[in-house]
This record gives structure tokens, C-alpha cells and sequence, in this order.
């Protein structure tokens, strides 16, 4: 396959080649690791992804515009918090989180009847909360950060002129702490270890979701029309919002 053959199968994976609002939602939960204590399971997760494709003219590969939201859990009620040892959560509220899909090799696994796509991330750029700033909320001035996904679709999607399949998919993430978790300078962090899928509709995420966004920031049921940047991410909200350290 060439890079923009490749590259249109994932599009058709993780979005919809017609321009069609293709919402992904996922579940899992969030563990502590710091050295010399035991890993601890202490969030439960669950987020929406609403997306849309525009063909991006200047790379000849796709401009994807979404927005997402996703809620820290009770790890056992798996009900959605509103406060953690005392201190007001601060759920994800990424308005945009955009990506630029441009023609490459996007590792792709053959797996029998389907195709695993595979995208490491790793991340390290000035931190948005640097510490002299924000000591209570980052414990460095660069934000270091790895997201692993993987995505599965039919091994029809190398082929297929439809525009969208099915699709599932894997998400892990390590990070630091959370800056409203007020860790400072404590070392350690955090991994996010989640999984969902994309559905047929937005109304097919949990209603219990559906309605928090509702009543909170409906714009979230819906992905961007144009491309803006710069992106959202939870240490920019976090400064947004007027939080000092």
C-alpha cells in the first residue's frame, strides 16, 4: 500500500472519510506509581471523542477536529467525582483536540480477519503550570508524557471504498500527576489504561454521560466545524480556569 492508501484506511478507522461525525467512547481506569510504594488503582475513566474528517489541501492527508471530554470515576461505584481527598476534580475538557493526518508508513499489524493500527506518542514541550509558578500543581517545566494506541478495524479496511467501519481500540497513557491533584514536587505518576469503541451515533454513549456534558458543556456532543489551534490538554485548562500554585 502506499503512505496515502495506508494512511486513508486509518482515516476510515479512526473517523469517517465523508466528513460524518464519528464519535469514539472508552472506559478503564487510572493507577498511581511512585517509587518504593505499591501501584494503586485510583480513578476509573470514561470519555467521548465527536470527530470529523476535512481533507487538509496543503498535506494532501486529513485535518481531524474533535473534541473531547472524559470523567474521573470511584474506582469501586464508578461513580463520577466531583472531589478527591478533599480537593475539586478537574475532568477533561480538551476544546479542540485537533490532529493533522498527513501521508505516512501508520505501522499496521495483520491479525487474521483484522488490522491492528498502532500510534506511540511520545511527548515532551515546555510545561504549560512551569513550577516557580505552579509548584503545587507540576514538578517540572517540561511536560513528559507517552500515549499508546492502537486501533482494530476488519482487514476489509485496506480495501473497502466505504467511508467509516468499525472499529475498536486501546489507549494507554503515562503522565505525571494531575495538577489538581497538588502532588508537587513528589515523584511518580500516573497510567491511564483504558479501552472503548467507535459507536453508530453520539447516542449510543452511556446516558449517564451523555447527560453530565449536557448539562455542563453541550458543545461537546458535537466535534468542530473548522480548524483551530492551539490545542486544549488538561495542564492548559488547568491554567484557564485561574488556578495559581
Amino acid at each position: 500500500m502506499t503512505p496515502v492508501e495506508l494512511l486513508n484506511a486509518f482515516a476510515r478507522t479512526r473517523a469517517s472519510l465523508d466528513g460524518a461525525e464519528v464519535t469514539f467512547w472508552w472506559c478503564g481506569d487510572v493507577h498511581a506509581w511512585a517509587p518504593g510504594e505499591p501501584y494503586r488503582r485510583l480513578f476509573g475513566f470514561e470519555g467521548v471523542n465527536v470527530a470529523r474528517l476535512l481533507p487538509d489541501e496543503e498535506t494532501g492527508g486529513w485535518q481531524l477536529l474533535t473534541r473531547e471530554a472524559a470523567f474521573y470515576l470511584d474506582p469501586v461505584s464508578r461513580e463520577i467525582l466531583e472531589t478527591w481527598q478533599d480537593k475539586p476534580v478537574i475532568h477533561v475538557w480538551n476544546d479542540p483536540a485537533n490532529q493533522k493526518l498527513r501521508p505516512f508508513p501508520v505501522p499496521m499489524t495483520e491479525l487474521g480477519d483484522q488490522v491492528c493500527f498502532s500510534l506511540e506518542i511520545p511527548l515532551a514541550y515546555p510545561s504549560p503550570l512551569p513550577v516557580a509558578e505552579f509548584p503545587l500543581n507540576s514538578a517540572d517545566d517540561t511536560y513528559r508524557a507517552l500515549e499508546l494506541f492502537q486501533f482494530f478495524a476488519p482487514a476489509t479496511v485496506t480495501a473497502t471504498d466505504a467511508p467509516s467501519v468499525p472499529a475498536t481500540m486501546s489507549w494507554t497513557r503515562m503522565s505525571p500527576w494531575l495538577p489538581w491533584m497538588e502532588q508537587g514536587p513528589r515523584p511518580g505518576g500516573l497510567t491511564f489504561h483504558c479501552r472503548g469503541r467507535k459507536l453508530a451515533s453520539y447516542a449510543e454513549v452511556p446516558e449517564r454521560t451523555r447527560a453530565y456534558i449536557a448539562a455542563r458543556q453541550p458543545e461537546f456532543a458535537r466535534a468542530p466545524e473548522k480548524w483551530t489551534e492551539p490545542n486544549e490538554t488538561s495542564w492548559t485548562y488547568f491554567r484557564k480556569l485561574g488556578h495559581s500554585g
